[in-house]
């Protein structure tokens, strides 16, 4: 298991996550957090954006998966506006 300390909620519903631990997993202000609470646990996730190679392998992979499905542009298109009609 990873190091341990504790920490305190303020007022504003604000965590200091301890400096050795931020240090330690190289945390900077400004990294974004998924956060899941489940009966009295709270888990922080640090979350990055991909690189554009990354982003790029995605979109790959979304319009194969698109063609093997049979989708073609005017139906993408057609579920895009119908879902942002939505909003």
């Amino acid at each position: 298991m990873g190091q341990i300390a504790t920490t305190r909620l303020s007022s504003k519903g604000q965590v200091v996550i301890p400096e050795q631990i931020r240090k330690r997993l190289g945390l900077k202000a400004g990294v974004q957090f998924v956060v899941l609470g489940r009966q009295g646990v709270v888990i922080l996730k640090a979350i990055t954006p991909p690189t554009m190679d990354e982003f790029e392998g995605l979109l790959d992979e979304a319009k194969s998966a698109a063609r093997k499905a049979g989708l073609r542009k005017p139906d993408i298109k057609k579920v895009v506006s119908r879902a942002r009609k939505r909003k």
